[in-house]
């Protein structure tokens, strides 16, 4: 039995994940939850054992010093609790770490466990993988279910796909047989610029998670780094000829598949993020949002080597919707 002493009761909670290695190309899905705990200031109330579930040789703990006393810290998977003010208020129950080296069912329980005591909602899950895909436009973002009523409720696709998978399809999966509501989103990363950070891909999650979850996310510089991360990713490509031309080539087959009702889509779906913000009276009061009152109690793998193929367990391999940011051309 997991208990949460201290933890106050938490409104309408949506539990949102992401780990770090083979799910989070480019580190963009940890970045956008590292994200929310940052904007939201999120204290962290509960980390799982790292001797649990970690290979230390896989995943290396790191020494620093604390005026002058030198201390480890672990690599492991934290838990923290944010709250979203406004005229709806809600939790957010943050989940970030690493992807486990072992005892995935195990990991995934222990979860669980908490988004039970939680009352947890819903559980959304952010990925991350690479894909042929150019950086000049819209990031392509699919969310997935295995719930076939949740698809169609939530305008996601019911994944059909049989093969290799990470740790956030296994816990998807155990979401499901749990009869916890599940989502993962992905944002698709171009191969030939994997090397993180990536802030277009992770600006682009966190506008899709939005538009999922219903709250209005401060975005703070991500737009700028977003503008900046094209233009700078634009200079280098212009300076080699045969990248350049592949770019052209991933733009022209990229435009040729969209279809003009998928097009729409995106745009009334911008038009209506739009909205919220302008109804929103520009940034948020930071009176708005604060973390609930308890004390709090008391990374490793390369990422970006993750392929579409691989990665099509946990997301529709067909299409993707476009939530890019305002860094278009």
């Amino acid at each position: 039995m997991i208990e949460l002493e201290g933890v106050p009761e938490l409104i309408d909670p949506v539990m949102v994940a992401a780990f770090e290695g083979w799910n989070d190309a480019g580190d963009a899905a940890s970045t956008a939850v590292a994200h929310l705990e940052r904007e939201w200031k999120g204290e962290v109330f509960a980390a799982l054992d790292a001797e649990d579930y970690y290979d230390f040789q896989v995943n290396r703990p790191t020494v620093w010093l604390d005026a002058g006393v030198r201390k480890i810290t672990w690599p492991t998977t934290r838990l923290s609790v944010v709250r979203v003010g406004g005229d709806k208020p809600r939790d957010l129950v943050l989940v970030r770490g690493i992807e486990p080296s072992m005892r995935w069912r195990s990991f995934c329980n222990e979860l669980l466990g908490f988004a039970h005591e939680l009352g947890v909602e819903l559980v959304v899950i952010l990925g991350a993988l690479l894909g042929d895909t150019p950086h000049t436009r819209p990031v392509p973002i699919s969310g997935t279910t295995s719930d076939a009523d949740l698809a169609q409720r939530m305008d996601l696709e019911e994944t059909k796909y049989e093969g290799p998978t990470g740790i956030v399809g296994v816990l998807q999966e155990a979401c499901t047989h749990a009869g916890v509501p599940a989502v993962s989103l992905w944002a698709a990363v171009p191969h030939y610029v994997s090397q993180p950070p990536n802030p277009k891909a992770t600006l682009a999650l966190l506008n899709r998670l939005e538009d999922l979850i219903d709250v209005r996310i401060p975005l703070g510089e991500l737009p700028e780094d977003a503008r900046a991360w094209q233009v700078g990713v634009d200079q280098l490509a212009a300076e080699d000829t045969e990248v350049a031309e592949y770019v052209q080539t991933l733009e022209e087959a990229r435009d040729t598949a969209e279809l003009p009702e998928a097009s729409g889509e995106a745009i009334a779906r911008e038009f209506e993020r739009y909205l919220r913000r302008r109804d929103g009276g520009g940034p948020p009061d930071p009176g708005e949002r604060t973390r609930p009152p308890w004390p709090p109690k008391p990374s490793e793998e390369a990422a970006g080597d993750r392929t579409s193929e691989e990665a099509a367990g946990d997301r529709p391999s067909e299409e993707a919707s476009d939530d890019g940011d305002s860094s278009e051309d």
